[in-house]
């Protein structure tokens, strides 16, 4: 094949991403879904709440891919096979929009990190980087869960806070434009 067809071969279109996450129990999970759906009324909010299934707060983003790639996968077991940290405590006692580029903006419930989560945040993060994953993070980490996106802005306001103990840490292929996530392996997180 000559170079002028490479430079003319379409650009695959990226069909799915992959991301470390913290997923609630079904307690704090059925608590979040409760919350979204009496937001959804209580604002008349159009969109569709994300399903309690794939409710989580997202650790750090790798990316998004044609296919799943086999060298990110083996970077990212890696570098979370390196984690040593204890479960983690979670409170999320806020609800918010955040800003987005797009119409729809999500919005979340949040929290402050505690010491604990933010040394797992940092931990993996430069784990990821020391395998050759390069990240985007943000200056300051925000546990958040993603309640739904919606065109409507909510205001910053304090809600009944919703709190668990996070075991272990997922890393999560979410198929795009499909809604769905599948978990492609779990980590224990152990005192």
């Amino acid at each position: 094949m000559s170079a002028t067809a490479n430079e003319h071969a379409p650009i695959p279109r990226p069909s799915d991403s992959l991301f470390f996450a913290l997923y609630p129990d079904a307690a704090a999970a059925a608590r979040i879904a409760e919350l979204a759906a009496r937001l959804r009324i209580d604002y008349k909010l159009k969109a569709r709440a994300i399903p309690a299934d794939r409710l989580h707060i997202t650790l750090h983003y790798l990316g998004a891919f044609a296919g799943v790639p086999a060298d990110v996968l083996a970077q990212a077991h890696a570098a979370a096979s390196q984690i040593a940290s204890p479960p983690v405590e979670l409170t999320l006692d806020r609800i918010e929009s955040f800003s987005g580029r797009r119409a729809k903006r999500p919005i979340v419930l949040s929290g402050d990190a505690a010491a604990p989560l933010e040394a797992l945040e940092r931990t993996l993060g430069a784990a990821l980087e020391a395998s050759g994953i390069a990240l985007k993070r943000h200056p300051r980490f925000t546990p958040h869960v993603t309640l739904l996106y919606d065109e409507r802005r909510l205001p910053r306001q304090a809600v009944e806070p919703v709190a668990w103990i996070a075991h272990e840490f997922a890393l999560v292929r979410s198929l795009l434009g499909r809604s769905q996530h599948e978990v492609l392996a779990r980590w224990p997180l152990m005192s």
